[in-house]
């Protein structure tokens, strides 16, 4: 049984068919990758995922069972945490209480709550920043911060949306170390990113979408040399070439 499943899903914004007959499974443990063009429909798969925006029709299962019109927070306490591709923390508060906040997730008191944010800052290495605030940080480590705030809600499966996006060659080298270790602690990942170094490096496999339907499915190397994958992020031109 797949870990997440999406069955013929589709998300319309009146007569805007965002997301048109979108099928793929997520196999616990592997890191998928989730690939399209700008506008193609990757966040609004996310957003349907996580019910911030209610599917208009098809169906989504996370360990057999439909989360289909449950709540944003009880999808969150099922076990699916996320990163948002505009990161936005508490931004006077400190990095401490921003990922503290997202603890209570789990747990119910204050200690609780510390301790496992020291955990999750300890894991995205930021605990030499815990006390700062939040709004001090570069992006580098803003991006961490959300990555953190996800893990403090102890997720089975991390949705991780543009995590390399601004970040230098150094940054993005530590940015795909860090999400190989959240894979390796055992948490399964569905990550959007633009970056090709980062998403051909460390997916197992890639589901491609272009104008919200899908367009290629398989290995990174299968993805990379599939001639609508070429047509739709270079043009027609080098998919002949």
């Amino acid at each position: 049984m797949a870990l997440l499943e999406l069955r013929k899903l589709v998300k319309a914004f009146g007569g805007l068919l965002a997301v048109n007959d979108v099928t793929f499974q997520v196999e616990k443990g592997e890191i998928f990758g989730l690939i399209g063009p700008n506008g193609s429909g990757k966040t609004t798969i996310f957003n349907c995922i996580g019910n911030f925006f209610p599917i208009t029709a098809g169906d989504i299962f996370f360990k057999g069972r439909s989360i289909k019109g449950l709540k944003t927070h009880q999808v969150c306490h099922l076990g699916i945490g996320r990163t948002f591709q505009v990161v936005k923390p508490l931004a006077r508060m400190s990095v401490l209480d921003n990922v503290t906040a997202s603890a209570f997730c789990r747990v119910n008191s204050i200690k609780e709550a510390k301790e496992e944010a020291h955990r999750a800052l300890g894991f995205c290495n930021l605990l030499s920043e815990k006390d700062k605030p939040a709004k001090s940080l570069p992006i580098a480590g803003r991006k961490r911060l959300e990555i953190a705030r996800a893990l403090a809600t102890k997720p089975e499966l991390i949705l991780l949306d543009e995590t390399a996006a601004g970040l230098n060659p150094s940054e993005l080298d530590e940015a795909i170390d860090l999400i190989k270790k959240i894979r390796d602690s055992g948490v399964t990942i569905l990550i959007v990113e633009h970056i090709m170094k980062v998403i051909m490096t460390i997916s197992d496999r890639i589901h491609a979408i272009n104008f919200g339907q899908t367009i290629a499915h398989g290995t990174p190397k299968e993805v990379a040399n599939n001639r609508a994958v070429i047509e739709a992020y270079l043009g027609e031109e080098y998919a002949q070439g």
